[in-house]
């Protein structure tokens, strides 16, 4: 899996995952709905599967000793890969904002613990939304980016309109650290939980639909 991983990162790797990672330096703009910083790597993932479809490396993976599952495991795990070192990107930015002064958010949560676990959140609707629909025909990356984007954005809106309509969003979650840390971390674990069990969930689901197009239409 390792050699699968870095043939991911040698072939398939776009521009845009280096750069969106940079995305997460919004969180710094005051006024600025930070889930959309974890919107930018998911579309940095759909160049990375446009890439891909162009170079013919679904065709090419499979001249390898390897089976289709494992192309399948290979590419949502690279891409989860990418996701957790954008949240841990923003969790520095996050830092340096607090230590030089964070104003409240009007545009959802504060930057603080939070917002990692919110975006941990959002990777998981993107993975559980847009690597099925890839698999299921990955000539139509545009497709599943259409529908997790949407999905990614309805719950962005969510989060926004919870700040200050649901009580544990809007008294516990949107407050500057290091208030209510213990039900952040929670939070945070929760949305932990939520990307594992998601991506697994993503990759299950992957391989069987790759399992099932014929590749030579």
């Amino acid at each position: 899996m390792m050699k699968m991983l870095m043939k991911e990162w040698k072939l398939c790797m776009h521009p845009t995952g280096y750069i969106m990672l940079l995305g997460a330096a919004l969180v710094l703009v005051p006024g600025y709905p930070y889930g959309v910083c974890c919107f930018y790597m998911g579309l940095a993932i759909f160049f990375i599967c446009l890439t891909a479809r162009e170079n013919h490396d679904a065709t090419y993976s499979l001249t390898l000793p390897v089976s289709r599952g494992d192309a399948v495991t290979a590419r949502i795990l690279f891409c989860a890969v990418l996701e957790a070192a954008d949240l841990l990107v923003m969790g520095l930015f996050v830092l340096l904002k607090n230590a030089i002064g964070s104003l409240p958010n009007p545009a959802g949560l504060d930057a603080g613990l939070a917002i990692i676990g919110d975006g941990m959140i959002i990777f998981a609707v993107f993975n559980m939304v847009f690597f099925p629909i890839y698999y299921k025909d990955i000539n139509k990356p545009g497709k599943a980016f259409g529908f997790s984007a949407t999905a990614v954005f309805l719950w962005i809106i969510l989060e926004i309109v919870g700040t200050y309509v649901i009580p544990f969003f809007k008294d516990v979650l949107d407050t500057p650290d290091p208030q209510y840390m213990r039900e952040k971390a929670l939070f945070t674990l929760a949305g932990l939980a939520l990307f594992l069990a998601g991506t697994a969930w993503s990759i299950k689901q992957s391989v069987k639909r790759f399992e099932a197009v014929d590749l030579s239409l």
